[in-house]
């Protein structure tokens, strides 16, 4: 079984969903601390103006001592019409903004009490809209143990994983001996940004799947996948590890 896992993002980049593409099971490591200045809770938009963030804003106190699920979203700011109005004027006139538009602005909507449980509903539907099936599970269910590498580990060996996708960051902390010693294989992901076409003039790279998605609708998957590692050359890999 190929198994990859990722912490929760708001909005998150092409890369994200080429991994969970690779993977059988996709774990949502919502058990890990909250980031300020990362990908939890904000990412990029095209703009006629050119690029700008969309920013959940969340309540701060405590929050070194929290994990992301236990994160609350700071619903005193109007960031839920903030948000849709910017996705709106940046692409109300794409090809495939009416396919998208209904659940967007049923989410922006709603009033979300914790960041994860906003980034999972998100997260799901973006797979289920691009084609992408995956078994989906929750890291705070599976009652893991360790930090980083042993972390992971851990989380193979209780899902009897034959190989893990770490992101490309990864390399950074990754014992890989320790995989390979329990018949784990272990892929780093070097993914190649794709390009396809935009709106506002030049090619902006590293923005959230929603610019792809109303560009591109439903070949958006062929997009994120053409010129990197595929679904059967990782199959290749765990057919060697087994």
């Amino acid at each position: 079984m190929v198994l990859t896992a990722h912490q929760p993002v708001y909005l998150p980049w092409l890369g994200l969903f080429h991994k969970i593409a690779l993977a059988d099971t996709f774990v949502w490591f919502d058990g890990v601390q909250y980031l300020t200045k990362d990908w939890n809770n904000r990412n990029k938009v095209k703009t006629a103006a050119g690029e700008i963030w969309l920013t959940v804003p969340v309540l701060t106190a405590g929050h070194r001592e929290k994990s992301i699920r236990d994160i609350e979203i700071n619903n005193r700011e109007p960031w839920r019409r903030k948000h849709w109005r910017s996705i709106h004027l940046s692409y109300g006139k794409a090809r495939f903004f009416d396919r998208y538009a209904p659940f967007l602005e049923e989410v922006y909507g709603r009033e979300w009490q914790y960041l994860s449980v906003l980034n999972q509903h998100m997260l799901v539907w973006f797979l289920k809209e691009l084609g992408i099936a995956v078994e989906f599970l929750r890291a705070s269910d599976l009652e893991l143990e360790g930090v980083k590498s042993n972390l992971v580990l851990d989380m193979c060996e209780r899902l009897k994983a034959s190989v893990y996708i770490f992101g490309a960051l990864g390399k950074n902390y990754a014992r890989v001996e320790d995989f390979t010693g329990r018949g784990i294989r272990v892929v780093f992901q070097d993914y190649v940004h794709p390009r396809y076409p935009q709106q506002h003039g030049p090619f902006a790279s590293h923005l959230s799947v929603l610019d792809l998605m109303m560009n591109c609708g439903p070949e958006s998957l062929g997009v994120i996948m053409d010129g990197n590692l595929s679904r059967d050359e990782v199959r290749r890999v765990s057919i060697t590890a087994g």
